[in-house]
């Protein structure tokens, strides 16, 4: 093809023409689907204008640049109008346009343009250069402008006790899961402050020696809190091999294998952690027997095939007294009883008698699993002492040759918390499994899905229960431990418990009765469940919580470039979205908060002293489609050629419902989260006023980046925080392999390190020998992504 002048535009000039040709007819297609869509016309609308580019470029023509001036102020104007000087949406928006304008302007890309007068392309280049710079100014603005922090001082002075239940515990250990069965988190030491962090180093590593197996799931995780007692560290790995270590220089003691029957359709194969117990003189059994003489100090050991295992913590041999010879089958009184479908992944309670557990059970493949059933057990003997069954019509009926547990009942994967003065375990429950589906739920089974219930640890009789989600759709369950805290109000102080959820709503209730604290005000949803199930009218907001402001739109979109931003834009207006609890559909259905949860199973921490609570959220949306049943789609996994269980995303059988369900993180073509950064934040709460006081994104992309960047975007964390006394809060469990310190005052990253591996755990602190250690373990998340690694790593202050 020639030119007016019989010219051809030359090679580079061609190609160039070429390249603005295949940009424009990207962004026209999909701009003019997007549009048919209901959604913004500025893709069609530049993406004609680009094409028009591409042929002013062929035909030689200065207009070209004259027109693409006009392009990238339309850009920069419509991206600011949308989403304000906020400098990665501003990216995701320019970043091929804005480098197009600088080819451009490239000396031998310009030169054989002519203008219809002139002949030259001197002047014609002025809009172009102007337009290139309200670009870099654009940007430069958005790189120096704070988005999306919350900058605040908290009164970090300390006006009140320590936790009723820490006053036995000296404060050099770390007894419980959460230091103590309030769920805090807190350690009362006070030699790491935020005048010395910095100083912190390496003071001894342990390798666990326990890495991937062949036949491992991909939810193969390292998510342990170690505990200590005395000088000893106690904890488990991936597949529940238990270590005690020398707490002082880290060194292996002794280690118990209980060789877990695990293979590749377990959901799950993680260790949280144990449970430490020491048994006083003369102490009695449920029975009133004295209890036998081994043992005076056991651990706990969850293993995820369905057992409980007892060990002398000194020896790490089994308590011969406790269940068969130091075990306890947890599958009794089960109807369904499948290696895998059961799993006991955290620690249980336990108080000077019973002991408290609870296990996951399989999300989402059918409606014949094991019951979710909460069971006390004598903790000398293992004799079951009580049942509670949230399915059963009958709640604390025992098993026996006629009643199994209720199968499918709603159940308990996460650790549980005990007041001893009030005698009451608070249980976070789940939702009966599927999960997405909930047509066939019985009212029996709905009474406590997804709702923190109170029991006497004595009976297993229900005291109170509170309800945070009706008829959960979405895997709203309750994910984190509870916290219990001493709040001080105006009428005194209240013994309260913070409840976190996935939604970002924490309920904050009296744990004597249930009580709402903080209003909760029951608030209209979407409705429009798909054909044979039905959705509330209403759910409970919680008047303190981290849920996103508004609902999501089109401009909340992103991706690494304006093409697959566009294609999240495109995504999002085809699926149903209505803020929210929108219920599952046929057509994809947007769950922001998304099934990860704004809160996971870290919790959060509570320093009661300080009325402080330290929390890290995430904003991870998700897409739930219902998948009608048919010839690849079956309704019995007898019909599904070997179907595997162990998975938590992706196609998800629900066997013995009218439907199957696809379940993904909201991402781009790319692989991108396709809303728009931050995804992860560290924050502090005041427990007087109710009142968020900072929130700052946390965390890097250097270890997800083609480039090892580490640029503050605010990224996912799996795990939770610890804050101590001396007014220090921790965090591993992002994305990038760091351990962070953060002012408690302020939130401002104090000190960090790298670590060897993924850090998806909650790190602990202990002291020995008038030293205070911070320990984490790295070994990463297997469906998370990260590094895989077995390390236990303990800091502590060098010598200055």
């Amino acid at each position: 093809m020639r030119t007016a002048d019989g010219r051809g535009p030359g090679l580079l000039l061609g190609l160039t023409a070429a390249g603005f040709g295949l940009v424009g007819l990207a962004l026209s297609g999909g701009g003019a689907w997007l549009v048919a869509l209901g959604g913004s016309p500025f893709y069609l609308v530049a993406g004609i204008a680009v094409l028009a580019t591409a042929v002013l470029l062929w035909r030689r023509r200065v207009e070209a640049l004259w027109l693409y001036a006009v392009v990238l102020l339309a850009t920069m104007g419509w991206a600011v109008a949308e989403i304000g000087f906020n400098f990665w949406p501003l990216a995701a928006r320019g970043d091929i346009l804005f480098p197009l304008a600088l080819w451009l302007l490239i000396p031998a890309v310009r030169r054989p343009l002519r203008g219809a007068a002139t002949g030259s392309t001197m002047r014609g280049a002025a809009p172009l250069w102007a337009a290139a710079a309200v670009g870099v100014v654009v940007l430069a603005v958005g790189l120096l402008t704070v988005h999306d922090d919350l900058s605040g001082t908290l009164d970090t002075r300390a006006d009140g006790a320590a936790p009723a239940d820490a006053a036995d515990m000296p404060a050099e250990d770390w007894r419980a899961y959460g230091r103590t069965q309030f769920g805090n988190r807190f350690s009362p030491l006070t030699q790491i402050t935020p005048a010395n962090v910095k100083h912190l180093k390496v003071a001894w590593t342990f390798r666990t020696g326990d890495l991937p197996r062949p036949n491992d799931p991909g939810e193969t995780t390292f998510e342990v809190t170690p505990l200590k007692a005395h000088d000893t560290l106690y904890l488990c790995s991936q597949h529940q091999k238990l270590f005690a270590l020398d707490a002082r220089t880290g060194t292996l003691r002794w280690s118990y294998d209980p060789k877990v029957h695990d293979n590749p359709t377990f959901q799950h194969l993680t260790c949280r952690g144990v449970s430490y117990l020491e048994t006083a003189p003369g102490a009695l059994d449920t029975d009133n027997n004295p209890v036998s003489p081994e043992c005076p100090r056991r651990v706990l050991l969850p293993v995820n095939d369905g057992r409980l295992v007892e060990l002398d913590a000194d020896t790490g041999k089994p308590c011969e007294s406790f269940g068969d010879h130091g075990t306890l089958g947890l599958q009794d009184g089960m109807g369904m009883k499948q290696a895998g479908f059961y799993e006991p992944t955290s620690p249980p309670v336990v108080s000077d008698r019973i002991l408290v557990i609870g296990g996951a059970v399989t999300d989402n493949y059918s409606t014949h699993e094991p019951s979710g059933v909460i069971r006390g057990f004598d903790i000398h003997t293992g004799k079951l002492v009580w049942a509670w069954d949230s399915g059963a019509l009958d709640e604390n009926a025992l098993p026996s040759p006629t009643h199994h547990y209720t199968a499918n009942s709603p159940n308990s994967w996460m650790v549980a918390s005990f007041d001893p003065k009030l005698g009451l375990v608070y249980v976070p429950m789940g939702v009966q499994t599927p999960d997405i589906w909930g047509g066939n739920r019985s009212p029996a089974s709905e009474r406590y899905s997804s709702a923190i219930v109170a029991l006497d640890i004595r009976t297993g009789h229900r005291v109170w229960s509170y309800q945070t989600v009706h008829h959960d759709l979405w895997d709203m369950d309750l994910p984190s431990q509870p916290t219990l805290v001493d709040l001080r109000r105006p009428e005194g102080v209240v013994p309260a418990i913070l409840v976190p959820t996935k939604t970002g709503n924490l309920f904050v209730l009296d744990r004597r009765d249930g009580k709402l604290l903080v209003d909760a005000p029951e608030t209209a949803v979407p409705q429009g469940a798909a054909p044979g199930d039905h959705v509330p009218p209403t759910q409970p907001f919680s008047e303190l919580s981290f849920r996103p402001r508004a609902p999501l739109s089109g401009r909340d979109m992103w991706g690494a470039t304006i093409f697959d931003q566009m294609a999240c834009r495109i995504m999002f207006h085809r699926m149903r979205y209505e803020g929210p609890f929108t219920p599952p559909s046929l057509q994809g259905t947007l769950v922001f908060p998304g099934n990860l949860g704004m809160f996971e199973w870290g919790g959060v921490a509570v320093d009661q002293a300080r009325q402080l609570l330290i929390a890290n959220p995430i904003a991870i949306p998700f897409v739930s489609r219902l998948v009608p049943r048919g010839k690849d789609n079956p309704a019995e996994p007898q019909r599904a050629h070997g179907a595997l269980a162990g998975k938590e995303t992706g196609p998800q059988p629900m066997f013995g419902t009218p439907y199957g369900v696809e379940l993904h993180p909201f991402l781009s073509p790319v692989g991108l989260p396709c809303k728009q950064p931050p995804w992860g934040y560290m924050a502090a709460i005041d427990l007087r006023s109710m009142r968020i006081v900072w929130q700052h994104k946390n965390g890097t992309i250097r270890d997800e980046a083609p480039v090892p960047v580490p640029i503050t975007m605010g990224v996912p964390s799996l795990g939770g925080p610890l804050v101590t006394a001396g007014g220090v809060a921790f965090l591993t469990s992002t994305m990038d392999y760091y351990i962070r310190a953060y002012d408690t005052a302020t939130g401002r990253v104090i000190w960090s390190d790298r670590l060897p591996a993924g850090g998806q755990s909650t790190p602990m602190s202990y002291a020995v020998d008038g030293r205070q250690y911070v320990v984490t373990a790295d070994g990463g998340h297997g469906s998370f992504g990260t590094k895989i690694g077995d390390y236990v790593v303990a800091y502590a202050l060098d010598d200055r």
